[in-house]
């Protein structure tokens, strides 16, 4: 299937074609109709990623600071990788679109295969043949409505959203500044609501367009626009602006809050310069709403991504309420949206469109795409060859192991988000004796955007495409936390050696689950991304501790900086949380550096009376060995400041590691040091290159299975302190007993 894609990096707008996303738990498969060009939003977009870097960093003053901060801690060339890898992220265009209804995902109710619907949400409502769209986000069209109108949902939805967030009714004075598609919706909203409406566009067809749709003034500059206020209101002023014009001036603003009567109320529903001038807001008491889209839940991942609703008794009008109620309203006549259609390009010259737009050489208020009705119907997710040759799967060979002494090691990735194409792949794409097969991502359009830039031979949006593949040898699992060990285990299955990001299971049945079929393929290696152990200075700050005789002391201080309390990695399910997601990784260097596996652990968490339980941990833990370890985890640090430090004490030495960017050691007074300059080195390529020597030779594993059960093992023992307050046993047995019960 194909997509609309725009290159952030260099603004350029293309259609690929990408395997058809999967239709998974909570979502609907859409065989796109028509789909709608926000003109505004998709404008800005287009507009910024035209910009030269310079330009970029002119308008995101925000994100280049970060840039700064991560290059003083970590680098510049691993703040630039970062950051390019970023920038060369496709981005879907488009967010409000209709069709039929192709499959339903598992959980979804309501909705069945041929039903007319219309989708909102960016990156699931695309311009794309076929759209994966949570059923949150999925409202039937009425009878009466056709394709193309209930194409205008989203654009409908925030227009009615900004509407109620001016809480107007029945005979008030409403000010709508700018006068494009939202503009033209909420005009027609109003009117319906029984508002007296005036309106504003420097476009003079626009201003007309409002008067037929309801408004009873119309004004094409701000001074114009005062004098008709005055007059309609009696010298009072509006009693609510709706802002929907597309400019990152503050002009609107401040005339908005000069055309408003006291206590008067301010929507910013647009792309807006939001600067407020105190005086004016002061004088008149007036309050600003900056509208968020089309009602709450689209950016609560439980609502958009997990399909839990809202009660009516709480959230009375939600996302998906709203955009239901805009096609209502469209059914019944009282919003007209046909005659706004300017232009209707084909899917197939949707790339024409847009420089149509960027151009601006003609008029133009609605831009839609339509779709013809052969387009892809298939929801099998398929697989895009993007290496010559096609699909040339040869079957599997018998001697596995000599085979691939003989050739290059076969590598598929499963997970192809920011950490897989800013640190993985590129540490894969250096190394010899390699060859990148294929990769699986959920969306389809991130399995083609990784495919292509690193090299792979084919993309699909099915992982099962990866395990079914003879000529892949090693799978990466690279995706959320919560389906490590489901997709380790069934890559273990399948005959694979499994190299998985961390952590390896968020919970005992899960972690069963996988060291059960690690045991059941002893040929087949499994390794956890802890990569601290491979970093060149944890390997120089061990071999220079070889000698000592005394267990060891180790102290990891971790300034993890804060992360949303939304993020995925904070749910239970998805994330596991970041004890057992981050802290994984300082156990596991623990152990190498002191030789010993965890047997004891004890935890404590920075939470005063009456707050909520926080990130911030400190860890104490008892190796087999003797030597103890412990951890300060703190995420309410400043992240200008380096963000890891390990220092080891034993034998009359002091070992220190700086960020992953230098070490020393010190012993009898004298000093030995090593460093990077240019960026940290954590050990990714090293622990990459361990595991392919490992595949090739078929020697020992780079670190033994009981080492990576005995991590994830004290990772729970630690929520186990937490809750009980009581130091907890790290004890491997509890695997066997867990079967048992």
């Amino acid at each position: 299937m194909r997509w609309v894609v725009q290159s952030y990096r260099t603004g350029k707008v293309e259609l690929v074609e990408a395997p058809a996303p999967t239709a998974g738990p909570g979502r609907v498969h859409v065989r796109t109709q028509a789909s709608l060009v926000s003109i505004g939003t998709e404008r800005y977009m287009l507009e910024m990623a035209r910009k030269s870097l310079l330009g970029k960093a002119l308008a995101r003053p925000d994100l280049v600071r970060q840039l700064i901060a991560k290059a003083q801690t970590e680098g510049l060339a691993e703040a630039w990788q970062q950051a390019v890898g970023r920038l060369d992220t496709p981005v879907p265009l488009g967010y409000s679109s209709a069709g039929l209804v192709a499959d339903v995902g598992p959980g979804v109710a309501g909705l069945a295969v041929g039903d007319r619907v219309a989708c909102a949400g960016s990156g699931w409502a695309a311009h794309a043949e076929l759209a994966s769209v949570p059923a949150n986000l999925c409202v039937k069209v009425p009878d009466g409505v056709d394709a193309e109108a209930a194409a205008f949902v989203a654009l409908g939805g925030i227009a009615l959203e900004a509407v109620r967030m001016a809480q107007v009714g029945l005979g008030e004075r409403v000010v709508v500044i700018g006068l494009g598609l939202l503009g033209q919706i909420a005009v027609q909203l109003l009117a319906a609501a029984g508002c007296h409406v005036l309106g504003m566009d420097p476009e003079p067809q626009k201003v007309a367009l409002a008067l037929d749709h309801g408004a009873e003034a119309g004004a094409t500059d701000y001074a114009q626009l005062a004098a008709l206020c005055r007059q309609r209101t009696a010298g009072h002023g509006a009693d609510a602006v709706v802002i929907l014009a597309a400019t990152p001036s503050d002009e609107p603003l401040a005339r908005a809050a000069e055309l408003c009567r006291e206590r008067g109320r301010i929507v910013a529903a647009g792309l807006v310069g939001l600067e407020v001038p105190r005086k004016p807001f002061y004088d008149k008491e007036l309050e600003l709403v900056v509208s968020r889209a089309w009602g709450p839940g689209l950016y609560d991942p439980r609502y958009a991504e997990q399909g839990h609703d809202y009660p009516l008794a709480y959230a009375r009008w939600t996302a998906q309420r709203n955009t239901e109620e805009f096609l209502s309203q469209v059914a019944k006549g009282a919003v007209r949206v046909g005659h706004l259609v300017t232009h209707r390009w084909p899917f197939d010259r949707a790339v024409e469109a847009y420089e149509m737009i960027l151009e601006g050489g003609e008029p133009y208020i609605g831009v839609l795409l339509t779709y013809p009705d052969d387009a892809p119907r298939a929801t099998a997710s398929g697989v895009v060859w993007l290496a010559t040759g096609g699909d040339d799967r040869a079957p599997s060979v018998d001697g596995r192991r000599a085979a691939i002494a003989q050739r290059a090691v076969g590598i598929g990735l499963i997970g192809a988000g920011q950490h897989a194409k800013g640190t993985l792949l590129p540490a894969l794409r250096g190394l010899p004796g390699i060859a990148l097969r294929g990769v699986a991502t959920a969306s389809g359009l991130t399995a083609r955007h990784a495919a292509t830039k690193f090299g792979f031979a084919y993309c699909a949006s099915d992982y099962r495409e990866v395990l079914d593949d003879p000529q892949i040898d090693l799978v990466v699992v690279a995706t959320r936390h919560g389906t490590h060990a489901r997709l380790a285990a069934e890559a273990l299955a399948a005959g694979k050696h499994v190299f998985v990001e961390k952590p390896l299971a968020l919970d005992l049945a899960q972690l069963h689950a996988v060291v059960d079929a690690a045991r059941a393929q002893p040929a087949a290696y499994l390794m956890v991304d802890f990569n601290r152990r491979f970093s060149p200075f944890a390997r120089w700050l061990k071999e220079r501790f070889a000698g000592c005789a005394e267990p060891l002391a180790v102290h990891c201080t971790v300034n993890a900086g804060p992360v949303p309390p939304d993020h995925w990695t904070l749910d239970p399910d998805d994330g596991g949380g970041r004890i057992v997601g981050e802290v994984c990784h300082f156990i596991d260097l623990m152990q190498y550096l002191t030789g010993a596996l965890p047997v004891r652990v004890y935890a404590e968490m920075l939470a005063a009376p009456g707050y909520a339980p926080s990130d911030n941990v400190v860890v104490s833990l008892k190796m087999a060995n003797g030597a103890v370890g412990s951890i300060t985890y703190v995420a309410g640090g400043d992240r200008a400041h380096p963000r890891e430090r390990v220092e080891v004490f034993g034998g009359g030495a002091v070992g220190v590691i700086e960020n992953f960017r230098a070490a020393t050691f010190t012993r009898a007074g004298r000093r030995q040091q090593t460093r990077s300059w240019l960026r940290v080195d954590r050990g990714h390529r090293a622990a990459l290159a361990a595991l392919l020597e490992a595949v090739r030779s078929g020697g020992p594993p780079p670190v033994a299975l009981d080492e990576h059960v005995a991590t994830t093992l004290a990772t729970f023992a630690i929520e186990d302190a937490l809750r009980t307050a009581r130091p907890v046993a790290v004890d491997p047995a509890v695997l066997d007993r867990s079967a048992q019960g």
